[in-house]
């Protein structure tokens, strides 16, 4: 099994930053790809971003040169630096880790919560 567990949640004021941590665990494959996922109060789960093994990086077009993301593979581990944080960050941030063998297989966490006020 594999568990994702995230931190580094909290309450931050307008244009503060906070840095995000996933930890995943267990019988984790050679290559997977772990992604940031937020859900604001009664909104859908979107994507942030997501980071492959050989460290291939994709951003949501509304934290693109706000957030980045990174990756310590002997760690696995990924990092979500959040920047110039708004209001509308305000969510849930849950990481997924994701990977093909015969099927495929998606864990996610119990997520961290941001709030974004002043």
């Amino acid at each position: 099994q594999v568990q994702v567990v995230e931190s580094g949640g909290g309450l931050v004021q307008p244009g503060g930053s906070l840095r995000l941590s996933c930890a995943a665990s267990g019988s984790i494959p050679n290559f997977y790809t772990m992604g940031w996922y937020r859900q604001a109060p009664g909104k859908q789960r979107e994507l942030v971003a997501t980071v492959s093994s050989e460290g291939d990086i994709n951003y949501a077009d509304s934290v693109k040169g706000r957030f980045t993301a990174s990756r310590d593979n002997a760690k696995n581990t990924v990092y979500l630096q959040m920047n110039s944080l708004k209001p509308e960050d305000t969510a849930v941030y849950y990481c997924r880790l994701s990977y093909y063998l015969a099927a495929q297989h998606m864990y996610w966490g119990r997520g961290t919560p941001v709030t974004v006020s002043s």
